[in-house]
């Protein structure tokens, strides 16, 4: 059976209720010190997993004692885990992971880490971001299972919308809002083609100013495919964000609780 692990703020918790999936609580960041800091108006939260960014992390200051600090907050609130959202690539970020590794996996507690943390810590499980540019998502999860293997692999799964420049110098996009696409679709009225490779979406149109563009972009059926390559694949572990994916929970593969299917019917 398929894990959903779904990050949220602690605030929108009831919105979860009615769904099997494990709630990561968007309620945690690194900060001077370095010390852990709990997002301000944040009623405590209990169970599920925490997460942790880093954000405001200045990379500077001893890792250990923070490294007790997650430990103890893990303890004190009823954590199965953390899900460390390391944006930024540096040495104490590493030395972090790499302490926290041991004692969260001598506890039994689950440790979702960055794929560039992977190696750090053997014993976590590792993020693999569904959102691609170019390639393949299925020989990009073939990869990090042959890297990791597949007990440790979790599909991240993102609602992306980007706007590329034709040709990409750079591989990257300017990022789109929910309603930037929308407005661009409505006044474009483009032919949307499917990406078998990307499992995504995407037009092309041209610009007076700027040239040729390359939009690319998801919604729930292509979220859902994502979710059908990992499951062939062997891959049962997913992370998304409820903000992203909530509108497409039941299409993408989350269960309804028991109790909640009957008072449907």
């Amino acid at each position: 059976m398929d894990t959903f692990i779904i990050t949220l703020p602690p605030r929108q918790l009831p919105a979860l209720r009615g769904w099997q999936a494990t709630p990561a609580h968007l309620a945690y960041r690194l900060g001077p010190g370095p010390h852990l800091f709990r997002a301000e108006g944040a009623a405590p939260p209990r169970g599920g997993l925490m997460v942790v960014d880093d954000k405001q992390f200045d990379g500077l200051g001893p890792t250990g004692p923070l490294c007790q600090e997650i430990i103890r907050e893990t303890l004190a609130r009823g954590f199965s885990g953390a899900v460390l959202d390391f944006e930024n690539h540096l040495p104490p970020l590493e030395q972090i992971t790499a302490a926290l590794d041991e004692p969260f996996a001598r506890r039994g507690w689950t440790l979702i880490v960055p794929e560039r943390y992977g190696q750090a810590a053997p014993h976590a499980r590792v993020m693999i971001p569904s959102a691609l540019s170019g390639g393949s998502l299925r020989r990009r999860l073939e990869e990090a299972l042959e890297r990791f293997g597949e007990s440790r692999v979790v599909l991240a799964l993102e609602k992306r919308a980007e706007d590329f420049y034709l040709p990409s110098p750079t591989g990257g996009g300017q990022p789109l809002t929910r309603q930037e696409l929308e407005e661009l679709k409505g006044r474009l009225s483009p032919s949307v083609f499917f990406s078998g490779e990307l499992c995504a979406r995407y037009f092309t149109y041209m610009s007076r100013e700027t040239g040729a563009h390359f939009v690319l972009f998801d919604d729930g059926d292509t979220l859902r495919r994502k979710v059908e390559v990992a499951r062939g694949l062997g891959v049962g572990t997913f992370l998304a964000p409820w903000a992203e994916v909530g509108p497409h929970a039941a299409r993408i593969g989350i269960q309804r609780r028991p109790e909640q299917r009957s008072a449907r019917r």
